[in-house]
């Protein structure tokens, strides 16, 4: 029997893949807002967290685990086209080839960054959020979306930086910037929860759905299905 993909599952998919892509690419732009000096990947980062969140509470930690790798293997699709771009001779009458290429140029070195950052801090957020539900028996979705996006976005940020900006930006403000991007991600977090919960309580009415891990094996590279699957109806 052939398993069929439902259609909120399909579009937070989707959108998780968009977010990680347009954050990746946002690295690129440190910015400064209020004195506080930002990737301006975080006007987009800390959704893709908050949509792991979602997956994992609603289908398990092995959808989320699947929705993961797809979104590793976008990101290098888009690492591969931007680069054999800015490989491409340009037009001699285009004047932008040289911005093209600095921000460009930096997108191997972002995406590698990002990617080995992402996965660690996405399926430890994953981890994080499977085996607080079975423990919680599914109450206190507040309590572990927040600890697990603490947990993800600190294992996160301690990899990506040094990665990305080592040798560019000096240790004390790497140092800084990971920090301050862990709090105020933290704070997104907080500051969404409503919504988040609200999506998630929609989201399980229409799919008739709640997965237990129990019994779940957390090796990333097998998707056998081993969750409970409770009905809500």
């Amino acid at each position: 029997m052939k398993q069929k993909v439902s259609i909120p599952f399909m579009l937070l998919g989707i959108l998780f893949c968009v977010c990680l892509i347009t954050s990746n690419l946002l690295e690129t732009k440190v910015i400064q807002v209020f004195g506080l000096t930002l990737t301006a990947g975080f006007l987009v980062f800390p959704i893709s967290y908050i949509l792991n969140d979602c997956i994992v509470e609603v289908w398990g930690f092995k959808k989320a685990s699947l929705v993961i790798w797809c979104g590793f293997a976008m990101n290098f699709l888009v690492m591969a086209f931007t680069g054999i771009a800015v490989a491409l001779p340009s037009a001699p009458f285009w004047e932008g080839a040289e911005h093209f290429n600095y921000i460009f140029g930096l997108a191997p070195r972002i995406v590698v960054a990002s990617l080995c950052a992402f996965l660690v801090g996405s399926f430890l957020n994953a981890y994080v959020m499977s085996k607080m539900k079975v423990k919680q028996a599914g109450k206190s979705f507040s309590v572990r979306a927040i600890a697990s996006t603490i947990v993800g976005e600190t294992s996160d940020s301690i990899i990506f930086f040094p990665i990305a900006f080592g040798g560019l930006v000096t240790w004390k403000e790497l140092l800084i910037m990971a920090v301050t991007q862990v709090i105020l991600k933290s704070m997104y977090e907080v500051i969404v929860l409503p919504l988040t919960v609200t999506v998630v309580r929609k989201i399980k009415n229409y799919e008739g759905v709640d997965v237990y891990d129990t019994n779940v094996s957390y090796n990333i590279f097998k998707f056998t299905k081993s969750s409970k699957n409770e009905s809500l109806s």
